[in-house]
């Protein structure tokens, strides 16, 4: 079987590229990190792929606020290739930085046009780098099949509290269920920090398209792709087996989608 063609999309500030590139070809896709400037130039077509992955970082530097200056280079240097790529349905996926990238050029959560939400300093004021727990709650995106309701995934950001425009496009995304992943106390509860490391709005995590082919979320998938990324491996290795692979299922799920 011919392994689908996926772009990691990259940029000065980008720093995982590497691990998403690596996380994908364990799923059994063909990935390939691309600089933007190569599809900018014309030397590269966004369209020779089947999806687009925006990882994580600071790309370049989080000026303005995270994730503005690449959401600005995407919608006024690649509007026409990267609408292509959302009509032809094609999966894109943005972690982190990427996340932030695809809410501020308004492809997330899609409707109606234009930014309706954004991501924004955390609460505590500082940096957070730690593993939470999420509960997975949609049916419409695709790529959290088999997904036990209650994850372990690590974030690190400093700008990702969650926080639509207004009431109306909350109820928007919980009416269409779209939110994918909320922040959650062990036992499934929504609480606050430091569960919460930021104080995102309903404790949303990640979000997705009203068709389920973007999803956006700020915890890194591809920092927890086999057992021994998870901190307590070695003190329990059998509970932590099927939620330390969480990252690997949502990347194997993207690529069988597109088998």
């Amino acid at each position: 079987m011919v392994k689908p063609r996926v772009l990691v999309l990259r940029v000065a500030g980008t720093n995982c590229d590497q691990e998403t590139v690596w996380a994908l070809q364990m799923a059994g896709a063909s990935a390939e990190r691309v600089h933007l400037n190569e599809f900018i130039s014309g030397r590269k077509r966004l369209k020779d792929y089947q999806a687009l992955v925006i990882p994580g970082g600071f790309s370049y530097g989080d000026d303005i606020a995270a994730g503005k200056v690449l959401a600005n280079q995407l919608l006024y240097r690649l509007e026409n290739d990267l609408r292509e790529l959302v009509h032809r349905r094609k999966p894109i996926l943005g972690i982190c930085n990427g996340f932030q990238v695809l809410v501020k050029a308004g492809l997330l959560p899609g409707q109606p046009p234009g930014q309706q939400a954004t991501l924004t300093w955390n609460d505590s004021a500082r940096f957070e780098d730690r593993w939470v727990y999420l509960k997975v709650e949609t049916e419409v995106c695709p790529f959290v099949k088999n997904l036990p309701e209650i994850i372990r995934l690590p974030v690190a950001h400093a700008e990702g509290k969650f926080l639509p425009a207004n009431k109306k496009v909350l109820g928007f995304l919980e009416r269409k269920k779209l939110v994918v992943f909320r922040y959650v106390s062990p036992s499934g509860e929504l609480t606050g920090y430091p569960y919460n490391p930021n104080g995102s709005v309903a404790g949303i995590a990640g979000i997705c398209s009203p068709d389920g082919l973007i999803l956006g979320m700020m915890p890194h998938p591809e920092r927890a792709v086999i057992r021994q990324h998870y901190p307590d491996w070695l003190r329990h290795p059998e509970s932590s087996a099927t939620a330390a692979t969480a990252g690997f299922q949502i990347f194997k799920n993207m690529v069988d989608y597109l088998a």
